[in-house]
């Protein structure tokens, strides 16, 4: 028998923002189809159209063009194995239902909700399983007349999985190894609702698998409850030899504290959880987005792959083609990953060292320009390189360079009480003098003739440099002193120079 495909699936419910855990999901889903030359499918499992929220597929589809996750086919994408959207292939799913009750593998029934409520009141703990079916309103409680004459009343029911006590089930976790489950534990989980002819995620899900042939389901701990119960379905269905490979990755935790990660988390710390901006069309809430937050894809990438699983190396920075390389779904953690939303930042700070001046600068530009400043690229590239590496993230960068390109208007008033000293407009006054008289403005030049002046004086050079950048950035920060004069050139240099004398005296 030859080996099977890799074909693995993301199949996200169009709920609302697509949390950060599941782009992770998403991921390494990517990544394990990728390394094993398979195909990722993209699924919408729309069959709560409760929860159904407009616009929410589309964002979905538009972060992962964002973050460079490219899907095989899917929604969206096409295929042979469609439709995707889980709404549009009901009529799949009933032939499958139909095949289970014809079975004797699942049941109808009526019991209302008023009726379970008032069963869960009466018993603690109450599940609906072996030892109470017998009790409630259901096919395998009632003449069989009478469930035809309800169904014929247009009554509506439910259909529900036969579970039998007394089994092991085994399910194979490609991370946690053999999980042992007793049926004992489990319910008879509802698989279709007559209401609107949908079924519920379970079954859907198994249909969905089996027919569109994924040989791996690589999904978050949070479904591990479920396996199980899917183990018995494909059993159920006689779909043992095509039943996919699990995987179940581990939680991503809070930065601090106990528990998952949650959007509160996000807004009470100042970091995202969702890839792009979010706006809620229910509450008109706009949560914010690692894109609009200024972080690359590649960074959030990089940091969302070393979030419970470790290369076994030093190695921290990774190329989407490094980790397709790289990535071993067996190495992933056991136990939940913290969301260290710091480590975040540092990866973008070290894309932007990664990335070309030009390219930083093509980033930096509108924002130079939204700041009423006409420059040319060439002078932006420039600053940017002096720059790049003291910022993670590139609208940091005006904040600390705005002085490049507009003289201060006024001086920092600690930087004033410390660096300006008596003697300071004296000094700064030759310095104009000397300056002045420099023919080749180069840094180099510069650099010499300023250093032989303060020498031949006997100042301190530390004095002078001080007092000369606040004369020139309004506050004791910035690069070196003559990469700055270099920049502004000579007239700009001595004109401010001259307005710090006259203001600071």
């Amino acid at each position: 028998m030859s080996e099977r495909k890799v074909r693995v699936r993301f199949a996200p419910s169009p709920t609302g923002a697509l949390h950060i855990g599941g782009v992770r999901t998403a991921l390494y889903n990517y990544l394990f189809a990728k390394q094993h030359g398979g195909d990722l499918v993209f699924r919408i499992e729309d069959t709560d159209s409760n929860r159904f929220v407009p616009g929410a597929e589309e964002y979905i589809i538009e972060s992962f063009k964002w973050l460079g996750i490219k899907f095989d086919e899917g929604v969206s994408f096409g295929g042979n194995y469609g439709p995707y959207r889980q709404s549009e292939r009901r009529d799949i799913y009933k032939k499958y239902v139909d095949q289970l009750l014809d079975a004797g593998k699942a049941y109808i029934a009526f019991d209302t909700p008023e009726e379970l409520d008032a069963k869960r009141a009466e018993i603690k703990n109450f599940q609906y399983d072996a030892h109470t079916r017998m009790q409630m309103r259901n096919s395998l409680a009632m003449p069989k007349e009478e469930v035809e004459a309800l169904i014929a009343d247009g009554k509506q029911y439910v259909v529900r999985f036969l579970i039998q006590p007394g089994e092991e089930i085994h399910v194979n976790d490609m991370i946690r190894g053999d999980v042992v489950i007793k049926s004992d534990i489990l319910d008879d989980k509802v698989l279709y609702k007559s209401a609107d002819e949908l079924p519920t995620y379970h079954l859907a899900n198994i249909v969905d698998d089996h027919l569109m042939e994924i040989s791996h389901v690589i999904r978050g701990e949070e479904w591990l409850p479920s396996a199980p119960l899917h183990v018995l379905l494909y059993r159920a269905f006689g779909w043992e030899d095509t039943m996919p490979r699990f995987a179940h990755l581990p939680l991503l935790l809070k930065p601090d504290g106990k528990g998952k990660l949650s959007k509160r988390d996000g807004d009470r710390l100042g970091f995202p959880v969702f890839p792009l901006e979010w706006h809620d069309p229910k509450t008109g809430d706009v949560s914010n987005g690692f894109r609009e937050s200024g972080y690359f894809p590649e960074a959030v990438i990089n940091f969302l792959a070393l979030l419970g699983w470790n290369p076994g190396t030093e190695q921290e920075l990774f190329s989407l083609q490094e980790l397709v390389e790289q990535f071993d779904i067996t190495k992933c953690s056991k136990a939940g990953a913290r969301f260290d939303y710091q480590k975040g930042i540092w990866f973008n700070h070290e894309y932007i060292l990664r990335k070309s001046n030009e390219e930083i600068a093509e980033l930096f530009a509108p924002i130079v320009a939204g700041n009423g400043v006409d420059e040319s690229m060439e002078r932006i590239t420039k600053v940017v390189s002096m720059m790049k590496d003291r910022v993670s993230f590139v609208k940091e960068l005006w904040p600390l360079c705005s002085f490049f390109f507009i003289a201060p208007t006024e001086y920092d008033e600690k930087t004033v009480r410390k660096r300006w000293k008596a003697d300071s407009a004296v000094v700064m006054g030759e310095l104009a003098d000397v300056i002045e008289g420099i023919d080749d403005f180069s840094l180099e030049n510069q650099e010499k003739v300023v250093l032989a002046w303060v020498e031949s004086k006997g100042y301190k050079l530390g004095d002078v440099m001080n007092a000369f950048r606040l004369a020139l950035v309004g506050i004791g920060k910035g690069p070196g002193m003559f990469d700055i004069t270099a920049f502004l050139g000579k007239e700009e240099t001595l004109k401010r120079l001259r307005k710090a004398i006259e203001v600071l005296k």
